[in-house]
């Protein structure tokens, strides 16, 4: 993966060299802030390699300074118009998804209600929630907020009520330790917190790269927020039956026996890793985390950006009947207790 990630890198020189000449003008000028792309939108390295933009999606028109989103595997068709300038974004082949009885290309956005921005890739279905998650904490001045749904808006807002059935400052102050009145004055809402976090939820596919996620006080504003890492229980193309020995019916936890790197999103890690999966068996059961640690994962694009990502580390795994469902656009709704997470 690191080589293919260093040909594409070249490729990008490659196209930056090719329009240097006539389009690029150099030394770079750029606007002092980066463009505010649309939902699910990449921004990439413009043709010249010196300004951030949004990339083109499928069916927008393209060009050397205007490049398609490459994240998608979207390339610049050039053979459609007659403008040997202009080409048209369009999907590398890859398998259709369906969804619902409705056929999307590969690289194709969509919309299968107004609360997900989607996309198919190669068969798979990724999906980002267009609401928001934030979750709001009993205060004081609203002791029970609650989301409600308002006419003619597609995500529900949060509104303050009173509650009648208590005290409507009990409810407001259950994650705050009680101090005494002429105690030492606090410096942040952090002193007075008590932390409140939920186990981290099951990752959302079976076999490549998920997600899972968590909602934690632990802050310096002592505010619930949604925490999110990347997981990979196995990779989806490892044949992890002929590692079944004879006579036995699982393989339970695997390690990679070559060190890898890992992909997300078009971007490498720029480590590589000899990581644990969970493995699988012939009698039925399926094999899940059952201990796991958490990283911070360096990746790096081909733009040459990095960003760091936490990622789920498998310590070990149990396997069992009580098996989750395949893999599902939206995070899967099946829980099972994983214990001993440990922040690294």
């Amino acid at each position: 993966m690191f080589v293919k990630m260093i040909i594409e890198a070249c490729l990008i020189l490659l196209a930056v060299c090719m329009v240097e000449g006539d389009d690029c003008l150099l030394p770079c000028d750029c606007p002092s802030e980066a463009p505010l792309c649309p939902l699910g939108t990449s921004l990439v390295l413009d043709g010249c390699g010196c300004c951030k933009v949004c990339a083109r999606q499928a069916g927008d028109p393209c060009s050397s300074l205007e490049p398609c989103d490459h994240h998608k595997e979207l390339y610049c068709d050039y053979s459609i118009l007659s403008d040997t300038e202009t080409g048209i974004c369009m999907a590398r082949e890859g398998a259709t998804c369906d969804l619902g009885g409705v056929i999307y290309r590969s690289g194709e956005t969509f919309q299968p209600s107004c609360k997900h921005q989607c996309i198919c890739m190669n068969g798979e279905i990724g999906c980002v929630p267009t609401c928001s998650n934030a979750v709001r904490l009993p205060s004081p001045d609203c002791p029970s907020p609650r989301r409600v749904k308002i006419p003619g808006k597609c995500c529900e807002d949060w509104v303050c009520s009173q509650d009648q059935g208590g005290d409507p400052f009990q409810a407001a102050m259950a994650v705050y330790r009680e101090v005494p009145a002429y105690g030492q004055e606090l410096e942040s809402p952090r002193d007075n917190c008590i932390v409140q976090t939920t186990e981290w939820s099951e990752c959302s596919k079976s076999c490549g790269m998920g997600i899972s996620e968590r909602v934690t006080n632990d802050n310096e504003q002592c505010q619930l927020e949604k925490q999110s890492r990347v997981c990979m229980i196995r990779p989806c193309d490892a044949p992890q039956e002929k590692s079944i020995k004879k006579g036995k019916k699982c393989v339970r936890t695997p390690k990679s026996q070559k060190a890898m790197r890992f992909e997300l999103s078009g971007c490498t890690s720029t480590q590589v890793y000899k990581p644990k999966f969970c493995g699988v068996c012939t009698d039925g059961r399926c094999c899940t985390p059952h201990t796991t640690g958490t990283i911070e994962v360096e990746f790096m694009c081909p733009e040459g950006d990095t960003f760091l990502k936490k990622m789920m580390f498998i310590r070990t795994c149990s396997c069992h009947h009580d098996c989750p469902r395949d893999n599902d656009i939206f995070l899967s709704t099946h829980h099972r207790r994983m214990i001993g997470d440990y922040e690294n």
